[in-house]
């Protein structure tokens, strides 16, 4: 039985996400030499990484001459609000109140943080 594909981005993905966010567009070899895991990836593990990363619709590609130029579809940003909603939904129900909750139950707040999250939530109140 196939893999249920998954709509969150494995840790790989990832990896090659934060590459293509941060250089725009980059062929595979691009996106191999801004690596700086040890060991390093294969050459096939990229390429193939890159097209599940396509199939999801997270990257493009056009062609330049030989090369396959690959550039992000989705912004960092909508990446992190897309995983953040899979958390909520998979372990908290579709709560995001038990989210917040459970951090602060498992951290808590330095006090710079509760200041920030305390004039978010004033900001908030006023719209």
């Amino acid at each position: 039985m196939p893999r249920r594909k998954s709509e969150t981005l494995t840790e790989a993905e990832l990896r090659l996400m934060d590459v293509l966010w941060q250089k725009g567009a980059a062929s595979v070899q691009q996106v191999l030499d801004a690596l700086t895991q040890k060991p390093p990836l294969a050459y096939n593990s990229v390429l193939t990484t890159i097209r599940i990363l396509e199939n999801k619709g997270y990257v493009e590609h056009v062609k330049e001459g030989r090369a396959h130029i690959y550039r992000p579809m989705v912004e960092r940003e909508q990446a992190t609000r897309s995983e953040i909603r899979h958390l909520v939904n998979r372990f908290f129900g579709n709560s995001h109140e038990l989210l917040v909750l459970n951090i602060l139950e498992d951290r808590g707040l330095e006090a710079k943080e509760l200041k920030r999250l305390r004039q978010l939530l004033q900001a908030k109140e006023q719209k």
